[in-house]
C-alpha cells in the first residue's frame, strides 16, 4: 500500500471501499448474470425437452396400454423420473453455490484481483476469446436441439405406424370374429410379409391367348357392330354401290363412254352457242362445208360478220361512262353516274350533272380561277347544283356537312353577276346584286373568305355584315357599293331598319344552313329580309308567264314597294334566283321554301340528316364527370390524333373550365362560345387554323359552318340536345373526302337522343352500336311514340 493510500482519511477509505465494492458488485453481477443466462437457457431447453419427452411418454403409454406393453412403459417412466430428480438437485446445488459467491469480499482481495486483472490480455483479445466461447456454446445448443428434433420425429413416425397397424388389426378382428386370427400384434409385426410376385414373371408365364383375354376383359375388344336394318325403315338409297356394278366388265358401251357435248364454256344447258361450235362441233362444221355451195358459204360468212359487228357495238355501248365522251352518254349512263355519287334529284327537267370542270360550260375566266384555287374535281353537290344554278333556277340543296356547298352557290352566283352591268354611282345606291344569309358570324366570315377567292380576280366587291363589329365600320365599307353582301339575319335586319342598306336590285339570294337559322329563332328576321326584296323580278309559278303578270299577283302591300327591273348587258330581263342549302329539312324550312321559292329543283346528296360516310362514330357510356375528364385526357395523351381537335361542351362555363384544365396539362387549348367577343372568336379560330393551338373547346356555336381543315377528331364531351346538332358537330371532321373520328360521351340523362343516335350508328358503315346503348330502354322506341296513360284516364 502506498503513502497516498495511507494518508487518506477514514471517510475517503470508506468511500473508496464502497467504490470498489460497487464496482465488484457490478462486475460480479455481470459475471453471474451471464452464467445465469447460460443456465437459464440450459434449463429452459432441458424443460422443453423434458416436456416433450413427457408428452411422448404419455402418448406411448396410451399406445402401450392398447398393445399390452404396460410393464416396459412403467419401467421407462421410473428411469425418466429418477433422471429428472437428479437434474433438479444439480440445479438447486448450483444455485446455492451462486448465492454464496455473491457475498462481498474484502479490500485486500479486491486489490489482489485488480493486480491479477492487470496481467490479463488486452481488451480486444478478451473480447475475441469471449466471442469464440459464446459461439461454441451456441453451436453445442443447436446440435443438441437438432438431435432431439430428429429423435422426436423418429418417435412420432413410429407411433403413427403403430397406431395405424393397431387400427387395421382391430378392423380385421371385428370383421373375422375371433379364432386364430386374433393373435398378438407383436407376433404379427415380427413375422415378415410374404414377398409380392414380380409382374414380369407373371406376364411371361401367360400365353398369348390368356394375355388377349385379359386385354379384352379390361380394355374391351374390337367388336364389329352388325348392321341391323329395321324392316319398317323405308330409306331409299339413290346411289349405286360400286361393288354392284356388273356391266362395266363385259359391256363395250360402258367401256367406251361418250363425251357429252357441253354448251358454252363447259356449263351444261348454257347458251354460248358460238363457243360450242368452235370447240366441240368439228363434225357439224365439216358436214356443213361439204353440203353447202359457195354462195351459201359467202352468205353464212356475211351473217357471221354482221353478228360480230352487232356484238362489238353492244359492247361499245355498254362500256363505263368514264370511257365515254359527253355526247355518247345515255340515260342509263347518267343514272349510273348519279348512283356512283349518291345524287338524287326531284322537280322535273333537271339538267345532267357535270363530270369534269371543262365540261361544265362555265366562262373561261371562272374556270381559270377554279384552276388557280385548286379545285381538281367537283364534289357531288357541286356536280349537280352548279348546272341547275346556271339555268337560273331555284335550288333546295340537302347535303351532308363538309361536302363543298359554299362553292356550289358562289360559282353560279358570280356567273350570274358577270352578266349584269357593273356598279356605278347611279346603281350602287340600290344595293347589292347578291345576298348570302348565314346563321352565325363564323360561318359568314368563312363564306366571305371563300367568295373573295373568286370575286377579287373578277373585280367584284364582297362585304360582310355581322354582329360583333361596329355598324359604322360596316356602313363605311358599303359606301361605294358591293356586288355581294354576306350577312347574318339579325344584323342585316338592323341595317335595313336604319336605312344603311337597301335591297332594291338584289336578284340572287342564298340561305346557307337554313335549318340552323330557323332553330336559332331567325325565322321572323328571314321573312323580313325576303319581303324587302323587289317583287318585279320574282319568277312566276309558270315560267311561260311574263314578269308583269307575276308582279300583279303579289299582295297590295308588297306591290307598293319600289319596282326595279334587273336586265343584263344585252337587255334580257333576269328573274330573282333563290337558293337554299340545309343539312336537314324540318317542317319550318319546308314552309319557308314553299313561300319564297318558285318551282325549285331539290338536290339530295346521300341521306338527309345523316352524317358523312367518312366519319367513324364511337359512343362511350360515361355518367361520372370525373371519369369523363380522365377518359378525355387518356384519348389526348395517346397522341393518336393529330391537331386540330375540336371538343364540344353544352355550357359556356364548362368550356372555360375544361380549357383551363387542358392548358395546365400541356395541351394548347382555345375557347369559342357565345360569351366571347367577335375579336376573341376570330383570334381563337386563327390560332387553331395556323397551328399555334391544337385543341378547340367550343359550344354549338362552332358546330355549324366552321370549316377547319384536317380536323382528325371531334369529341362530344357533352352529348348534343338534338340529333341535328349532333350531326353538325361530327360534320367538322371527315370533310372533303378525308376520314375522321367522332367520340361521344353518352350519359343516362341523354335519353331523348338515344333512339335517333342508335339508328344513325346502325346506318353508318364505319360505326358500331355499343351494347350499352343497344340494350338501353330509351333506345328501343322513339320518344313520343308511346304515351304513358295517366291514372285518371282509365275507363271503366
Amino acid at each position: 500500500m502506498s503513502s497516498r493510500a495511507r494518508s487518506r482519511s477514514p471517510t475517503d477509505r470508506k468511500t473508496g471501499s464502497n467504490r470498489y465494492s460497487d464496482r465488484y458488485d457490478t462486475s460480479s453481477s455481470r459475471d453471474y448474470r451471464g452464467g445465469d443466462d447460460h443456465r437459464t437457457n440450459n434449463s429452459s431447453s432441458h424443460r422443453s425437452s423434458t416436456n416433450t419427452t413427457s408428452r411422448d411418454r404419455s402418448y406411448r403409454d396410451s399406445q402401450s396400454s392398447r398393445d399390452g406393453h404396460r410393464r416396459g412403459s412403467s419401467q421407462q417412466t421410473e428411469r425418466d423420473d429418477r433422471r429428472d430428480s437428479q437434474q433438479h438437485k444439480d440445479n438447486n446445488t448450483f444455485q446455492d453455490a451462486a448465492v454464496k459467491k455473491r457475498v462481498p469480499i474484502s479490500i485486500e482481495d479486491l486489490i489482489k484481483k485488480k493486480d491479477e486483472q492487470s496481467n490479463m490480455a488486452k481488451a480486444k483479445q478478451r473480447a475475441q476469446l469471449a466471442l469464440e466461447r459464446r459461439q461454441k456454446e451456441v453451436e453445442e445448443v443447436r446440435q443438441r436441439q437438432a438431435e432431439e428434433r430428429k429423435k422426436r420425429q423418429a418417435f412420432d413416425f413410429q407411433a403413427e405406424d403403430d397406431f395405424k397397424r393397431q387400427q387395421e388389426e382391430d378392423r380385421q378382428r371385428r370383421r373375422g370374429g375371433g379364432g386364430r386370427q386374433q393373435q398378438r400384434p407383436s407376433d404379427r409385426r415380427r413375422r415378415d410379409p410374404s414377398p409380392s410376385p414380380d409382374p414380369e414373371e407373371i406376364t411371361d408365364s401367360l400365353n398369348e391367348k390368356e394375355k388377349q383375354a385379359i386385354r379384352d376383359r379390361y380394355f374391351g375388344g374390337d367388336r364389329r357392330k352388325r348392321k341391323i336394318r329395321k324392316m319398317n325403315d323405308r330409306k331409299f338409297v339413290f346411289d349405286w354401290d360400286a361393288g354392284e356394278d356388273t356391266s362395266s366388265d363385259f359391256n363395250p358401251l360402258y367401256a367406251n363412254r361418250h363425251n357429252a357435248q357441253m354448251f358454252g364454256r363447259g356449263h351444261i344447258a348454257g347458251i354460248d352457242i358460238k363457243e360450242q361450235k368452235k370447240k366441240q362441233s368439228a363434225f357439224y362444221n365439216s358436214l356443213l362445208k361439204e353440203r353447202r355451195t359457195d354462195e351459201e358459204m359467202d352468205r353464212a360468212r356475211e351473217l357471221a360478220e354482221m353478228a360480230t359487228k352487232k356484238e362489238a357495238k353492244t359492247k361499245w355501248d355498254d362500256r363505263h361512262w368514264t370511257d365515254k365522251s359527253l355526247e355518247a352518254m345515255t340515260e342509263r349512263d347518267w343514272r349510273i353516274f348519279k348512283e356512283d355519287y349518291s345524287i338524287a334529284t326531284k322537280g322535273g327537267s333537271v339538267p345532267h350533272p357535270i363530270r369534269q370542270w371543262h365540261e361544265s360550260g362555265l366562262p373561261k375566266r371562272v374556270l381559270d380561277i377554279i384552276d388557280q384555287v385548286g379545285y381538281k374535281e367537283p364534289s357531288p353537290i357541286q356536280r349537280q347544283a352548279i348546272p341547275i344554278g346556271m339555268q337560273n333556277r331555284d335550288i333546295i340543296g340537302v347535303a351532308e356537312t363538309g361536302s363543298g356547298k359554299t362553292a356550289s352557290f358562289i360559282i353560279p352566283m358570280l356567273t350570274y353577276i358577270s352578266e349584269l352591268p357593273k356598279l356605278n354611282e347611279e346603281n350602287a345606291m340600290d344595293g347589292p346584286y347578291a345576298l348570302i344569309l348565314a346563321p352565325t358570324r363564323e360561318l359568314a366570315q368563312q363564306i366571305e373568305q371563300e367568295a373573295l377567292k373568286f370575286a377579287v380576280p373578277m373585280g367584284y366587291t364582297c362585304v360582310s355584315i355581322v354582329g360583333g363589329h361596329a355598324i359604322t365600320e360596316q356602313a363605311f365599307n358599303m359606301r361605294n357599293g358591293a356586288e355581294i353582301v354576306i350577312a347574318t339575319p339579325g344584323r342585316l335586319t338592323d341595317c335595313l331598319d336604319r336605312r344603311i342598306i337597301v335591297l332594291n336590285q338584289c336578284a340572287y339570294v342564298v340561305m346557307d344552313e337554313a335549318d340552323r337559322m330557323i332553330d336559332m329563332g331567325f325565322e321572323n328576321d328571314v321573312n323580313t329580309i325576303l319581303d324587302a326584296l323587289p317583287v318585279s323580278n320574282v319568277k312566276p309559278d309558270d315560267e311561260t308567264e311574263g314578269n308583269e303578270e307575276a308582279a300583279t299577283e303579289q299582295p297590295d302591300e308588297t306591290s307598293q314597294k319600289k319596282k326595279t327591273t334587273i336586265t343584263t348587258t344585252s337587255g334580257d330581263q333576269k328573274y330573282r334566283q333563290t337558293t337554299m342549302f340545309s343539312a336537314t329539312m324540318p317542317p319550318a324550312v319546308e314552309r319557308l321554301a314553299k313561300k319564297y321559292l318558285r318551282n325549285p329543283a331539290v338536290v339530295t346528296i346521300g341521306n338527309a340528316g345523316q352524317a358523312g360516310s367518312t366519319v367513324e362514330q364511337r359512343v362511350e357510356m360515361i355518367d361520372d364527370d370525373g371519369r369523363k375528364k380522365n377518359r378525355l385526357l387518356e384519348i389526348l395523351g395517346t397522341h393518336k390524333y393529330t391537331p386540330p381537335i375540336i371538343i364540344f361542351v353544352n355550357q359556356k362555363k364548362g368550356v372555360d373550365i375544361l380549357a383551363k384544365a387542358l392548358n395546365k396539362l400541356g395541351h394548347q387549348a382555345v375557347t369559342l362560345h357565345g360569351g366571347k367577343s367577335q375579336e376573341q372568336r376570330e383570334a381563337a379560330l386563327d390560332k387553331l387554323k395556323t397551328g399555334s393551338a391544337g385543341v378547340l373547346v367550343a359550344t354549338d356555336v362552332a358546330g355549324r359552318g366552321i370549316d377547319v381543315k384536317n380536323v382528325s377528331l371531334v369529341v362530344n364531351y357533352d352529348m348534343a340536345k338534338s340529333i341535328e346538332d349532333y350531326t353538325h358537330r361530327i360534320g367538322r371532321t371527315g370533310r372533303a373526302g378525308q376520314s375522321g373520328v367522332a367520340i361521344t360521351f353518352l350519359s343516362s340523362y341523354d335519353t331523348e337522343v338515344m333512339y335517333d343516335l342508335k339508328q344513325m350508328l346502325a346506318k353508318s358503315p364505319l360505326s358500331k352500336v355499343p351494347p350499352e346503348l343497344a340494350r338501353h330502354e330509351a333506345a328501343q322506341t322513339k320518344p313520343g311514340t308511346i304515351k304513358n296513360q295517366k291514372r285518371h284516364d282509365d275507363e271503366f
